[in-house]
């Protein structure tokens, strides 16, 4: 919308507030890799935040296992019928398994808001490291194989341990949302504001995701060194 001054000349569009974001309640999320660690975590937070999720696993029993065991009526389902079935779908999978389940499940995810939350991390004597897909990131490589969805990235720094953790009610960290459309980014940034104590914050755009999936090899080494659940708070915003 433009406004027009004294002398009817047209002005610039308001300036939109980056926290003026969408009502993102009635969204149906699905949690493919719901049934780790991570995955587990964001369907138990999101699904108590009032979220009507759907848990996501290669074998559908598993998945309706994991649901049946959270409650809050969270819904299990395989991979393919959790695509299908949500508005929202946060990838969670193993990174070694990434490249595998978007290829199998293109058509499922097309037209899909999809929030890829996969680290790329090596392991060894030294602890963790990043490391750098072909195509720089896990988020860039989802939206290679992903043509036809709308490909986000966020979640990467949570402690799957805190999230699990039900005698916490609030979740202190900021969440790091990247992605090339601001509507989608905002709709991902609403959502991680559904959960108490979290807030989403837009990072750029996804050429700049690999820094931020990095950066959970330092956040392990912080939590090895405390004995913490370390997450992250972005200040002045």
């Amino acid at each position: 919308m433009t406004s027009t001054d004294n002398a009817g000349n047209a002005s610039k569009p308001a300036v939109k507030d980056p926290w003026e974001l969408p009502d993102v309640s009635g969204l149906v999320v699905g949690v493919l890799g719901g049934t780790g660690d991570q995955g587990r975590g964001l369907a138990y937070r999101l699904a108590r935040a009032g979220q009507k999720v759907i848990i996501g696993s290669r074998a559908a029993e598993r998945a309706q296992a994991a649901a049946d065991e959270l409650g809050l009526g969270i819904e299990g389902a395989d991979n393919a019928e959790c695509a299908r079935r949500s508005d929202i779908v946060i990838v969670a999978v193993p990174w070694d398994g990434h490249a595998k389940t978007l290829e199998s499940l293109r058509e499922e995810l097309s037209g899909k808001l999809v929030v890829d939350c996969v680290n790329p991390l090596g392991f060894d004597k030294q602890g963790a490291y990043a490391l750098k897909p072909e195509e720089g990131s896990a988020a860039q490589q989802a939206a290679a194989l992903l043509p036809d969805s709308r490909v986000t990235a966020a979640f990467h720094h949570l402690s799957a341990v805190l999230l699990q953790d039900a005698s916490i009610e609030e979740i202190d960290t900021d969440v790091m949302v990247l992605g090339e459309v601001r509507a989608d980014t905002d709709l991902v940034q609403a959502l991680a504001g559904r959960i108490p104590g979290m807030r989403g914050v837009f990072a750029g755009r996804l050429r700049n995701a690999h820094q931020v999936e990095s950066l959970v090899a330092n956040l392990i080494s912080v939590n090895r060194r405390y004995k913490a659940h370390a997450g992250l708070r972005v200040t002045d915003v």
